[in-house]
């Protein structure tokens, strides 16, 4: 391979350009919530099913008391009674 790395070439083009710094870092900040917060979905949403054959409907196993929203103003969870039948 000829000429520089890519990091190298990424570092000094920084070097000449300082004002690049906050741009690159909130870029940075913004993917990385992004990423998160997907997995986040991924993970702990009752939508995704990612074993069908064992749990084919996790929604339906889900309790009233389970915070599954990711921001519940005015809502307590703790003080919530079951309004639905059991399947």
């Amino acid at each position: 391979m000829k000429g520089p790395l890519l990091g190298t070439m990424f570092s000094r083009h920084v070097k000449r350009h300082p004002g690049l710094i906050p741009l690159i870092g909130f870029i940075s900040v913004g993917l990385g919530s992004a990423v998160l917060y997907l997995l986040r979905l991924a993970l702990y949403s009752p939508d995704v099913s990612w074993d069908r054959k064992n749990n084919p409907e996790p929604w339906n196993k889900l309790s009233p008391t389970d915070q599954y929203k990711f921001l519940a103003v005015s809502t307590d969870y703790k003080s919530l009674k079951k309004d639905r039948p059991s399947f």
